[in-house]
């Protein structure tokens, strides 16, 4: 379920002065609507500039993503915000990151935005793999254990690149010079480069593609290509499971019942490809 958000003046009086503390006195706050994870989510006006804080309270069990995103910023700088510090006060954990003044990219069939998204995909399938904890840092072959029974046939899934995984075009931010930057960092995942792409096609297939033009978006990361067919069929039926479950376990979230019926299309796609 979305995590309820709340306002940066509803924040503790500790939590809110320390915060200033670190980056000087907010003259405005304002809440972004977008995500699903964050307690807190606001962009602040200091005298200084602008920056993004988000954040959940320490006793919330996703509270976890703040440690991952932490982790794993470093390593992703390239492609995305860079986070100038963390904090845990009052109950609360707390992420800074430089502002980035974007909007949320359009997935549609001939979006001009659907270029950039590719092009830091591209970026970010060449960036060097860090050797990070796995609480922080799942494998591929783990993470999708549930999905993928056979432990042998899991072994696709290995590889050493940093995967981000979850392609809302929400967490994509076009800036006013095209730039594309990949933010919301929750569930970083080091595994074969092309479940990236592949993760990106149930997105692109609600957004009014079909399976076959959605892999032609998929197509231009050149690990794509590289990549076995019958290890990307293997992540399409399991996509396609897990969507479904998601949706049965929360029927009224309306974007996971869409996500369930576009992994189930794209399996259905490449099912009738391997009959042909």
């Amino acid at each position: 379920m979305p995590v309820p958000r709340i306002a940066w003046e509803h924040l503790p009086a500790s939590v809110r002065h320390a915060v200033e503390a670190l980056i000087g006195p907010v003259v405005s706050a304002t809440t972004v609507g977008d995500g699903q994870n964050s307690a807190i989510a606001t962009i602040l006006q200091t005298r200084q500039g602008r920056v993004f804080v988000k954040g959940l309270r320490t006793d919330h069990r996703g509270v976890v993503t703040q440690q991952r995103e932490a982790a794993i910023n470093p390593h992703v700088r390239a492609v995305s915000p860079e986070l100038r510090w963390r904090i845990e006060i009052a109950g609360w954990d707390l992420l800074c990151f430089h502002h980035v003044d974007g909007r949320g990219a359009d997935y549609r069939p001939g979006s001009p935005d659907l270029p950039h998204l590719v092009a830091a995909m591209r970026r970010l399938a060449e960036l060097p793999c860090p050797d990070l904890p796995s609480v922080y840092f799942r494998r591929a072959e783990q993470r999708w254990a549930d999905a993928i029974s056979d432990p042998a046939a899991r072994e696709v899934l290995a590889g050493n690149a940093i995967l981000h995984t979850d392609y809302n075009p929400a967490n994509i931010l076009i800036t006013s010079d095209g730039h594309a930057e990949i933010i919301d960092w929750a569930w970083p995942t080091k595994g074969a480069a092309w479940i990236d792409p592949a993760c990106l096609i149930p997105r692109l297939i609600a957004c009014g593609h079909s399976p076959a033009s959605a892999e032609d978006v998929a197509r231009e990361c050149p690990a794509w290509e590289d990549a076995d067919p019958a290890a990307i069929d293997l992540f399409a039926s399991a996509l396609t499971r897990l969507w479904s479950e998601i949706s049965q376990d929360q029927p009224g979230e309306q974007w996971k019942r869409a996500l369930a019926v576009s992994a189930q299309q794209w399996h259905e796609h490449r099912s009738a490809a391997m009959i042909v």
